[in-house]
């Protein structure tokens, strides 16, 4: 029923001054969620440092279920791989297409002077794979596969960065995020913690490493959450342990690692890091994928637009958008091009051949023609 060209069912907000956009948040976020979310996490460190331990304890997910470790005879020649995983993970309702990029045999080899090669090469892949689904007719469905963030694993035992490890933070620090994390932290001290620390901070200045920057808190933020941005600031480098297994402590199941003289607790803030991390990456992780189109995407698509590798569109006649030619397909077109051109030529000659023959007064070879005609000499 309809009274006054109204639906009597549908309800109006009877409020003054209402318009009602406040709304867009949560359109925005329904439309999140129904479309999912993706993240790319690429991870790099010496074999042993507890990487693959380590995200699985992150997303409470078995992502290496075949994992080969191996000897010390095949670390003497072996070269570093690039091994993508991809997990979907599902949270009260919130989709998440999660791919983690392992890096077997990075530090390895015993000449480890270019093994981050093929992770820069990874990398650059996946920008030049997005910039040309970008510069497709189809960019509706575009896969993000672009690394959003890196966990670079530190050795405790090595007092401090090593010279592979500024070599490669260098290389990639304006292509990915870097987060620094400092591995096995149960085998040092909290004074050794803390020092060790404060000396790779120093390095990362002293060399000049951008590693990522967690942002600032507004104004208008809450304390709770200003508290927290700051203890996560001050933490970095990462200090964690990673481990599946569970104990039971207290009456209370934990997740940890068994010494003989207790359990350290992999998500007790007072024993490592590891909630911090996790706290980080969930917080942060749309910062991070801002931060990747932003900055490191924009800067590598600007360096293929100066440098004029981009793959070129022309537009056929249909007015569709097809790539270039080839050198060889360009090289063909041109001579097609030169042919008809001679045919032209051609035929223009035999036409002012034919039409002297046939011409109403003939005209003599020396005779000159009137303006704008060829001399029959030239002929």
């Amino acid at each position: 029923m309809f009274q006054n060209g109204t639906d009597e069912g549908f309800v109006n907000p009877e409020q003054i001054g209402y318009v009602g956009f406040a709304n867009l948040p949560n359109q925005v976020h329904r439309k999140s969620v129904k479309k999912g979310f993706e993240f790319t996490l690429l991870v790099v460190g010496e074999s042993g440092l507890g990487k693959s331990t380590l995200v699985n304890s992150l997303f409470l997910a078995d992502l290496y279920p075949e994992r080969h470790i191996p000897s010390a005879s095949e670390k003497i020649t072996q070269t570093v791989k690039i091994d993508a995983s991809t997990v979907e993970i599902e949270e009260r309702g919130v989709k998440l297409r999660l791919t983690v990029v392992d890096t077997p045999g990075f530090g390895d080899s015993l000449n480890s002077e270019d093994c981050f090669t093929p992770i820069i090469e990874y990398i650059d892949e996946q920008f030049e794979r997005y910039l040309h689904d970008e510069s497709g007719l189809n960019r509706r469905h575009i896969i993000d596969n672009r690394v959003h963030c890196c966990f670079y694993f530190i050795n405790p035992s090595s007092h401090g960065l090593k010279p592979l490890d500024i070599s490669f933070m260098k290389a990639v620090h304006h292509k990915v995020n870097i987060v620094p994390v400092l591995a096995k932290a149960d085998t040092l001290t909290k004074k050794e913690v803390l020092n060790l620390k404060r000396k790779i901070m120093d390095q990362i200045d002293e060399y000049g490493i951008n590693i990522y920057p967690l942002p600032d808190c507004d104004s208008d933020e809450d304390d709770d959450y200003k508290e927290q941005c700051r203890q996560l600031k001050e933490a970095v480098p990462f200090a964690v342990v990673g481990s599946s297994e569970s104990f039971e402590v207290n009456g209370k199941k934990v997740r940890g690692r068994r010494y003989p003289w207790g359990v350290v607790e992999v998500e007790n803030p007072d024993h490592c890091d590891f909630i911090k991390l996790r706290t980080m990456l969930i917080t942060h992780m749309q910062d991070l994928q801002e931060v990747t189109q932003e900055i490191h995407y924009e800067n590598f698509r600007a360096e293929k637009l100066a440098g004029g590798k981009v793959v070129k569109q022309r537009t056929s006649r249909s007015g569709v958008q097809q790539p270039e030619a080839t050198d060889r397909e360009q090289a063909l077109m041109e001579k097609e091009a030169e042919l008809r051109q001679m045919k032209e030529m051609l035929a223009k000659m035999q036409a002012e051949m034919a039409a002297q023959k046939t011409g109403n007064s003939p005209v003599s070879n020396h005779q000159p023609r009137q303006n704008g005609e060829v001399k029959s000499q030239n002929v």
